[in-house]
């Protein structure tokens, strides 16, 4: 059967607008906008449908709930990416960078994790272009070298830069939060104090450290956040090692300075669907509306992503073609992926086919890499 499509009827995004227009794909790639169809190519009939560009996830860790669904229950890291890859198909996520944290505590986020979901993702060829996002914890200096190792290799996709050691070392003395931590690592509580205490009398290596892996990301050209960046002098000094991107910024100043630099600012689509952060930062819509977030991740929850561009433009500052930019075009572009993200001749097959009717947009289907990757029943019915 081919893998070539035609789609015909939908609202198209081109250009930064919506328009009529058909859509043809082959050999995985975007053929032609209003092309004639290629033989025994595959017809999909998009009327009332919006055909937009499939969304690019530049941080999304939701997969850790596939890994551990609940504290110190463990599934194959194999069944866990096969079941996060067809949530974000099912949400129109085309491409995706999982944030896997590196970090000094075992279990779901130590080096064991890291190098299964290394692993699994190299194993096997998945329809969702799934990509590493290496979120390196700053007190991890026992696997520095493997860290290295694995930029200098090509397994790593973005590289962030994460400092929660001085957040969770008061918390392991609280007995509730310890627990909770203990649980997560698989260790005992005296155990995982141990550990963190060990790293943390390391402080005086932690920026050579940090030097060296920003060296080793721009030496194999791949671009680089700071996350949760708490101050503007401190994201000055991630700039300055040649990352980019601020992550999840705490404060609208801070935002704000890192945009005026020329920074990409990423903060969480589900900030904008809940209509604010759940730890009291920064609005995300606010400030996309401002110009200043110009790029919206899954964070924690793959839905949001297709949802918060309808968000945005039911509050009446963006227009829709202008709110899907932060979930496609613009992460494109941070992520340093010029071939998708927008849909123009010659770009990835990557579509996403949303139904608008009712309260909330709905996928009706997704194309990932020319690939039709999730149907839904109503998709099927237009399928020719």
């Amino acid at each position: 059967m081919s893998d070539d499509f035609h789609i015909t009827g939908g609202h198209v995004l081109l250009d930064g607008a919506l328009a009529a227009a058909s859509v043809t794909l082959a050999g995985g790639r975007i053929a032609g906008i209003d092309a004639p169809a290629p033989a025994g190519a595959r017809r999909i009939d998009a009327r009332g449908l919006l055909v937009l560009p499939g969304i690019v996830d530049l941080h999304g860790d939701a997969f850790e709930r596939q890994m551990q669904p609940r504290p110190g229950v463990n599934f194959p890291t194999d069944l866990a990416l096969a079941d996060t890859e067809m949530q974000l198909l099912g949400n129109g996520i085309t491409t995706a960078f999982h944030g896997v944290t590196l970090s000094w505590e075992p279990g779901l986020r130590g080096l064991a994790a890291w190098q299964s979901l290394t692993a699994a993702l190299n194993a096997q060829s998945w329809v969702c272009d799934m990509r590493l996002h290496l979120r390196w914890e700053a007190f991890n200096l026992d696997a520095l070298d493997i860290a290295l190792a694995d930029i200098a290799a090509g397994r790593v996709g973005l590289l962030a830069f994460n400092d929660h050691t001085p957040e969770i070392l008061p918390k392991l003395e609280e007995p509730a939060k310890a627990a909770k931590y203990a649980e997560r690592a698989g260790v005992s509580v005296a155990e995982l104090r141990a550990i963190g205490e060990r790293a943390a009398s390391r402080h005086g290596e932690v920026d050579a450290a940090t030097d060296r892996i920003a060296a080793a990301a721009r030496a194999a050209g791949i671009p680089m956040a700071s996350h949760d960046d708490d101050s503007i002098a401190g994201r000055d000094l991630f700039r300055a090692r040649g990352a980019r991107i601020s992550e999840f910024p705490m404060t609208e100043a801070i935002a704000r300075a890192a945009r005026a630099a020329g920074d990409w600012v990423a903060m969480g689509s589900p900030n904008v669907v809940r209509g604010g952060s759940h730890l009291g930062w920064a609005s995300a819509a606010a400030l996309a509306e401002a110009g200043v977030c110009s790029v919206l991740t899954s964070d924690y929850f793959y839905p949001c992503l297709a949802r918060a561009p309808f968000v945005l433009a039911r509050r009446g500052v963006l227009d829709l073609a202008s709110a899907w930019a932060l979930v496609s075009a613009n992460p494109a572009a941070a992520g340093g992926l010029t071939d998708r993200g927008r849909i123009a001749a010659g770009l990835r097959g990557d579509l996403v086919l949303l139904a608008t009717t009712g309260d909330a947009p709905r996928v009706v289907a997704t194309l990932a890499g020319g690939r039709l990757a999730f149907l839904t029943a109503e998709g099927a019915d237009r399928l020719g």
